[in-house]
């Protein structure tokens, strides 16, 4: 009879009188319908993919969210005069539009004692996060306190850096190693190492376009 239903699959719908007469055992020991089993089972599948369709509807909302965010971020970059004007604007955005707790631009230079924007030598750069920057590409995930203090501790914020957190890096580099981008969170979860980097990439790209069209002294 198996097979027989097996080889048959549409036994049922071309003898639907005979759907009254068959029964699922329940898990319970009572006996349901074939009918309402597959009811049943429909139902099921229906509140998977109303759970489906809603997780699809809030990461289209995010993603809306952020694309409005990157692109007014994007907007104040251009319109940026300077290159400390391009550090205030990129810094600040992350902070309030975007709602981050710590953000960074640090340009490789000779110039440490630069008062407007921050520059850093490659080499110090190298020596305190270089495990971070090894294949030059975005990372995420989560960052020593050391780490985390190089990256944030200078860039005017009142956090007692006691611990690490996590972070994005973005190196900025066209050929030469120009500097990098950060975004960072005292949680330590809450950048991981799964997570996307596209659009902080996207604003490194911008960054990196704008920096040689940019005078170096401030305003």
């Amino acid at each position: 009879m198996r097979e027989f239903l097996r080889d048959n699959g549409d036994f049922l719908q071309r003898n639907p009188d005979l759907l009254d007469h068959l029964h699922v055992s329940h898990a319970s020991g009572s006996a349901v319908s074939l009918v309402e089993k597959q009811v049943s089972v429909l139902r099921e599948r229906n509140v998977d993919l109303r759970h489906r369709l809603n997780d699809l509807t809030a990461r289209a909302r995010d993603n809306d969210k952020l694309f409005e965010q990157t692109r007014a971020l994007v907007i104040k970059l251009l319109e940026a005069d300077s290159v400390a004007e391009l550090y205030r604007a990129f810094s600040e955005s992350m902070r309030t539009g975007f709602e981050l707790e710590f953000a960074t631009m640090i340009l490789y230079g000779d110039n440490a004692d630069e008062q407007d924007y921050r520059v850093e030598t490659a080499e110090q750069t190298q020596a305190s996060i270089g495990a971070l920057l090894s294949g030059q590409k975005a990372v995420c995930g989560a960052l020593r306190k050391e780490e985390f203090s190089y990256l944030f501790a200078r860039d005017g914020s009142t956090h007692q850096f006691h611990q690490g957190g996590s972070a994005a890096i973005v190196p900025l580099n066209d050929g030469a190693q120009l500097g990098l981008i950060a975004i960072g969170s005292s949680d330590a979860n809450r950048f991981t190492s799964d997570m996307g980097t596209l659009f902080l990439s996207h604003i490194a790209d911008v960054v990196l376009r704008l920096l040689p069209r940019l005078p170096r002294a401030g305003s």
